[in-house]
């Protein structure tokens, strides 16, 4: 009977919310709609523990991704953060929000397609992939328009918006691999463009989680924990850590970035021998100091988006090399070397919500 209760009363509040923000461009559709433009969900593009995305057809022939929403106890406040922050967007790096469905205990949310899916499947596991198909250049500017992106969502909208879930699984790509921020199911609005916000318990992915959110007396929760986890991403992206050779064992004492600030600080040359050319390696090199700046431990430290874009497309001979945070010193708790994960006494879990 709890649980009925919480359900009635979750769908009421989304029902308002829904009544009093009538004026979304994104179009409301019934269920009976979502199985005709899935021709009833036969294409499973993918499956996560709260949703599951289906391939679809609007009647003017547009491709679209449709969102199935699972049962949680979140699942309303999810539904509401994306339909709240993504509508308020308009931008080349940021997915668009063509619709959505509210009837009875259906909820799904409607994008356009993206047929290359996310950057997590060229970056992840196999960078074989992402050499061969994306390049150097390529992964580079897909960094530059992520970062474009999340500044949109700090400095462009009306209210500033917060993302807290910046992660390669949410960066899709278009037909010419163009990036586009997407998932904004725990995404924060920041009235009167403020920034500090007061969460409850932490939220966002394991690995890419700003110490902030989960270590208060680090500093305050903010727009940098969206260049935390942004610095992580870009850090992956460039390392492509099977690739690079650390010259020992890869075991946890050779934790990434502590092997990273080891030879930056030394001034030795990366053995980055998957690059083919000189302005290859610059970039890269840029990527990695950029990345190292952004997951400073004290948020205050960290650049805002608007500088990350000035230093990736700025001189890279005039980066400095950032002090290294102070978090690194735990790092070789880690079980791996390439995981780029802060010791913060998590395990297997791999999401945490509010």
């Amino acid at each position: 009977m709890l649980n009925l209760k919480k359900k009635t009363h979750n769908d009421k509040d989304i029902e308002l919310f829904l009544k009093n923000n009538e004026n979304f461009a994104a179009r409301r559709y019934n269920y009976f709609d979502l199985k005709k433009m899935t021709n009833s969900f036969s294409d499973n593009l993918g499956e996560g523990g709260f949703a599951s995305v289906y391939r679809g057809k609007l009647s003017d022939g547009r491709l679209v991704a449709v969102k199935i929403l699972k049962e949680s106890k979140s699942n309303g406040e999810e539904f509401i953060n994306e339909i709240a922050s993504i509508s308020r967007t308009s931008h080349v790096n940021i997915v668009t929000l063509l619709g959505f469905c509210f009837e009875g205990s259906q909820r799904a949310l409607i994008y356009e397609f993206m047929p290359n899916g996310s950057l997590e499947k060229f970056i992840n596991h196999n960078s074989s992939i992402a050499e061969r198909q994306l390049g150097w250049e390529k992964l580079f500017q897909i960094a530059v328009g992520i970062a474009h992106g999340i500044e949109y969502l700090h400095q462009g909208c009306n209210m500033r918006i917060l993302h807290f879930d910046i992660k390669p699984h949410n960066i899709l790509l278009d037909k010419d691999f163009n990036p586009k921020i997407s998932d904004f199911g725990l995404a924060r609005l920041c009235p009167n463009r403020s920034s500090i916000v007061s969460i409850l318990g932490a939220r966002g992915t394991i690995g890419y989680i700003a110490p902030e959110i989960v270590y208060r007396s680090v500093g305050h929760v903010s727009h940098k924990s969206d260049v935390y986890s942004y610095g992580m991403m870009i850090l992956e992206m460039a390392g492509q850590t099977k690739n690079i050779d650390v010259r020992v064992d890869h075991s946890s004492e050779n934790y990434f970035p502590d092997w990273l600030y080891k030879n930056l600080e030394q001034n030795v040359e990366l053995d980055l021998n998957f690059i083919v050319n000189a302005n290859e390696h610059l970039r890269i090199k840029t990527m990695l100091i950029v990345g190292l700046w952004c997951i400073q431990t004290n948020p205050a430290t960290r650049p805002s988006m608007s500088r990350v874009i000035e230093m990736l497309e700025g001189n890279m001979e005039s980066l400095q090399i950032p002090p290294r945070p102070y978090l690194f010193l735990q790092s070789r708790e880690l079980a791996h070397p390439s995981t780029f994960e802060l010791s913060l006494a998590f395990s297997d879990i791999h999401e945490v919500e509010q």
